[in-house]
């Protein structure tokens, strides 16, 4: 990765030179530099589908049966999360083509409060919430590669931060370095993930073939009529499908955006809501509710009722769930740094471009004190 002053340029610095090379597009009206446009619409479904389909699928998506109390509810619960969730994602696609700035909340709030709010959630977002994420999503991705050479003991504390210290390394470093790289391994981690749920539906689809119905009978028997239980399933629900506004923290970077960012929300939203039905739904086909709220990987559970030997498979499935989460949260997260640099907020430096790469080098290079999250987690 460079790192020498030379490989970094201002926008305005680089304006020239990287237009001539016609790497970037300039806006004439201001003199800014936009980062080449080199996402299209599968890449822009694969970052959406990436940040969503996470390990928390596959771990423990256990709130909503806990409050709900039954399956058909917890279905039902499902099923209108994804259209609030929907709704959410469609106001996001209009707030991507009106304000079409990288950013995403960051640009949004800056746009519509000024400059303090915006400047309040920047640091905020920068110092607390983002390297945390990246943390425990590295330590999710670290236990489960680690695993397996634990069977019958504790894993240690220092092997599982040093793999997430290492993973996190590795993917910044990719960032940095090639762009078209790390979209490209984005792809594919995409449909290993739609393939693992698949696989996951695929299964539940042929155990209840066989008659294996019985968690449905009298599926809505038991509802909770609680309102506070009812919204807490709701909460437990559209966290799960968070990240639909991730697109929107590189839409400078997204080939004809107006276009790609309604369509990639089109696409992906329905999806997400039907794998995460049907997922449950073979969930609940092998284990009663109470064992599933008992589980804390409910894909390794699920697989050892099921898939006897071959249950070993869901950890590793786990594992690349959780590692291309972690890659689009540290490339996106990274864009919003450098948008929120060049507008002043932070650090003049961090609004500097790789010139080689054009990639957001200085932001990506910040970002690593997540490992300081990773170093004195528990």
């Amino acid at each position: 990765m460079p790192s020498t002053t030379k490989d970094l340029a201002s926008p305005t610095e680089m304006k020239l030179t990287s237009a001539m090379n016609g790497e970037i597009d300039t806006d004439t009206d201001n003199g800014k530099v936009k980062m080449k446009k080199h996402m299209g619409l599968l890449e822009g479904v694969a970052i959406i589908l990436g940040i969503i389909f996470g390990s928390g699928i596959f771990i423990s998506p256990k709130g909503i049966i806990e409050e709900t109390n039954s399956v058909g509810l917890s279905l039902v619960v499902w099923v209108l999360c994804g259209l609030l969730s929907m709704i959410g994602a469609l106001c996001y696609a209009e707030l991507g083509t009106s304000i079409p700035k990288s950013g995403g909340d960051y640009a949004y709030i800056n746009e519509a409060f000024g400059a303090l709010p915006s400047f309040l959630y920047l640091w905020a977002a920068n110092i607390i919430f983002v390297p945390t994420t990246n943390a425990i999503m590295g330590l999710t991705f670290a236990k489960y590669v680690i695993q397996p050479f634990f069977p019958q003991c504790t894993m240690p504390d220092f092997g599982v931060r040093l793999v997430a210290a290492c993973i996190i390394c590795f993917l910044s470093f990719l960032n940095g370095f090639n762009v078209k790289a790390t979209v490209r391994l984005q792809n594919v981690f995409m449909f290993c993930k739609i393939g693992a749920l698949v696989l996951i539906i695929i299964i539940g689809v042929v155990w209840m073939s066989f008659g294996n119905v019985d968690h449905f009978q009298n599926s809505f028997a038991d509802s909770t009529t609680n309102p506070g239980k009812i919204a807490k399933a709701f909460y437990s629900g559209i966290f799960t499908y968070s990240g639909w506004n991730y697109l929107n923290f590189m839409t400078e970077e997204l080939k004809n955006p107006f276009v790609n960012l309604p369509r990639a929300i089109f696409i992906s939203l329905p999806l997400v809501t039907g794998i995460y039905v049907l997922a449950n739904m073979a969930y609940l086909s092998a284990l009663t509710p109470d064992e599933l709220l008992s589980s804390d990987a409910i894909a390794v559970t699920f697989g050892n009722a099921i898939l006897g030997k071959f249950a070993a498979i869901l950890p590793i499935m786990v594992a690349i769930s959780a590692f291309g989460g972690l890659s689009v949260h540290i490339m996106t997260s990274s864009r919003m740094l450098y948008v929120g640099a060049r507008n002043g907020h932070f650090p003049v430096m961090l609004g500097h471009l790789n010139i080689k790469n054009l990639t957001p080098l200085p932001s990506l290079i910040f970002l690593i004190n997540q490992l300081l999250y990773v170093r004195n987690s528990s």
